[in-house]
């Protein structure tokens, strides 16, 4: 039975990510395939690459870099997030990815993004991390409002957790029915209809499928979160998350509060190792 590692996004949430995914690659443990939305793919790539410690280590040092995450870079590049900083030098130069080592390991990794043109959500099997597959990140992680949309392999596309969060069911319908999920928000957690939507649909006009998408996001996620929560007590899913709210916010670049995070994703990952080895057969 095929085995997968899935990914929720949630910007600096991801930090918690962060330290599950370097406690799982420490301890050797493997999947068939793996799945990211969002910062769950800019993240979780190097758990392809096998790279332990990169991503909290360059959040750390270049978080409060402005080419990297700023009002400045918003308003210079359309941005909040640099494109060319985070897509180009930061891993071709700065704290290199290893392609090398992404393109040979036979990790199945798939990205998912949301169109803009029907607001539903794409998907894509990265195959050597190179430019098409850094593009396919960078428009998962594009978040609505302070980015704009990447176009690539035919598609015009802004973030993955606009029209799927958790791609748990995508993965199912690729054959993987043993999954370890891992959510960035405690269990119990249930997301609001947003406060702001007649603005941001008003900022989203251009994209109205983007829009409608955006409008009815809370009922999508709030219904994977109670499949998630059948999966797991029916024993077919293992649900990793905070044991509390993270508190911590989308654009953290408070190096003590990104290793805090990241520490309570490494802290929760040890306290379940034995139920992960288990689960997956190990």
């Amino acid at each position: 039975m095929k085995t997968a590692l899935i990914m929720e996004g949630g910007a600096m949430r991801g930090m918690f990510t962060c330290g599950v995914i370097d406690v799982l690659m420490e301890e050797g443990i493997s999947f068939d395939g793996a799945a990211g939305i969002s910062a769950g793919a800019t993240f979780g790539c190097n758990f392809k690459s096998r790279q332990i410690g990169r991503p909290i280590r360059y959040n750390k040092r270049y978080g409060r870099d402005p080419r990297y995450c700023s009002l400045r870079s918003l308003l210079t590049t359309g941005d909040l997030y640099g494109a060319d900083f985070c897509y180009r030098v930061l891993p071709d130069e700065l704290d290199v990815f290893d392609r090398r080592a992404f393109a040979e390991n036979p990790l199945a990794f798939y990205i998912g993004a949301t169109d803009v043109e029907t607001g539903r959500a794409v998907y894509h099997l990265c195959t050597d991390g190179g430019e098409r597959d850094l593009a396919w990140m960078r428009a998962s992680a594009s978040m609505p409002m302070v980015s704009r949309p990447v176009t690539v392999d035919g598609h015009t596309m802004l973030d993955g957790g606009i029209a799927d969060a958790v791609p748990f069911r995508f993965m199912e319908d690729q054959g993987y029915r043993r999954n370890v999920i891992v959510l960035t928000q405690p269990k119990g957690y249930r997301k609001a209809k947003a406060s702001a939507l007649p603005l941001a649909r008003w900022l989203l006009r251009k994209t109205p499928a983007v829009a409608n998408a955006m409008a009815v996001r809370h009922e999508m996620y709030n219904q994977q979160m109670d499949e998630i929560d059948g999966r797991e007590a029916e024993g077919v899913s293992l649900v990793l998350r905070p044991p509390e709210p993270l508190g911590i916010r989308r654009t953290e670049k408070n190096p003590a509060e990104l290793e805090r995070v990241y520490q309570l994703g490494r802290a929760e990952a040890g306290r379940r190792l034995r139920a992960i080895r288990a689960f997956l057969g190990m």
